[in-house]
């Protein structure tokens, strides 16, 4: 199985329960990497606030935010190869 990596933008944290408002898609989301790691799958997130130098370390990412600016993120790497960017994976592609 391949690995999945999220490159999230900067926020307080990863679950969308901090801060004033709830953000239901990040609420999802964080839910879905818990079951995938719970299911023994491998994934793993990297937060632009709390860890700049994976953002710089990975090509793939470091060119895409050189090119597109932040507004790039989040980004998945599934293998390594970008699979998705600008937002969240569904539920539906996370499965593939």
């Amino acid at each position: 199985m391949k690995k999945i990596e999220i490159f999230d933008p900067a926020m307080c944290c990863s679950t969308g329960v901090c801060g004033p408002a709830i953000d239901r898609e990040l609420m999802r989301f964080a839910t879905t990497v818990n079951a995938l790691k719970e299911k023994g799958i491998d994934v793993s997130r990297h937060g632009l606030s709390s860890e700049p130098q994976d953002f710089i370390a990975n090509k793939a990412v470091n060119e895409l935010l050189q090119k597109e600016g932040v507004a790039v993120l989040p980004i998945t790497l599934v293998g390594g190869e970008v699979a998705k960017t600008k937002e969240y994976p569904t539920n539906e592609e996370l499965a593939k």
